[in-house]
């Protein structure tokens, strides 16, 4: 009984937790990208519980700040504290230090690094549209669970827009050590956007077959 409300105390208390957005930025700073934060349209953390719409859409103030950044870009990465901002504290700069480099080395042409408080999934839509990115990536805190309370998700989706269903996003869940770590993430992130500019889908419509080449795994460390 002591093991579960422990559990379900970290759990409450990811998702209450606000984002420390300086140090999420800082942490990002190191990947020679440049990095914006904005908020959602949820102006604080109550709300943004209360009301999964208003994060799901940016606030008034972000088109000033995105629209100087705007170009030609394959890949928009968009880290959103979700439901638990201490996981994309721990995660995202560790994923994306592996990521970055790799679609670099491909060519792929990545747009600035943006932070978003009080968001969810479907904000990367309008992060992407705004900056002109084939695709984007979400990386998000997820619901914490009695196991986890600081578990990472990835959201992958082909020219995104307003009417983007959930089908047609690829997922990557539970990145954590514990879980999927960090050089396993990396390489299923950068196999299904390398996937997606070849074949110009995604969600239902492309199958994830990363699997097919555990001898590229890297050991995560």
């Amino acid at each position: 009984m002591l093991d579960f409300q422990l559990a379900h105390a970290r759990a409450r208390d990811a998702v209450h937790a606000p984002l420390d957005e300086a140090k999420l930025a800082a942490d990002l700073s190191g990947l020679g990208v440049p990095v914006i934060s904005l908020t959602s349209a949820a102006a604080d953390r109550q709300t943004y519980l209360m009301r999964p719409d208003l994060g799901r859409r940016l606030n008034a103030a972000a088109d000033a700040a995105l629209t100087p950044h705007r170009g030609d870009y394959d890949v928009a990465f968009v880290i959103a504290d979700g439901l638990s901002a201490r996981a994309v504290e721990r995660h995202a700069a560790p994923v994306l230090s592996r990521a970055v480099p790799a679609l670099r080395a491909d060519g792929c042409k990545i747009a600035p690094l943006v932070i978003v408080r009080h968001g969810r999934v479907a904000a990367g839509d309008a992060v992407a549209t705004a900056l002109a990115a084939r695709c984007v990536a979400v990386l998000i805190g997820e619901r914490p669970g009695l196991s986890a309370p600081d578990s990472m998700g990835a959201y992958l989706t082909w020219q995104p827009n307003g009417q983007t269903s959930d089908a047609e996003r690829n997922c990557i869940s539970n990145i954590r050590p514990d879980g999927v770590g960090y050089d396993t993430a990396a390489f299923k992130l950068t196999h299904l956007l390398r996937a997606m500019r070849a074949r110009k889908l995604s969600g239902v419509a492309l199958k994830d077959d990363s699997e097919r080449f555990p001898d590229r795994l890297l050991p995560d460390r």
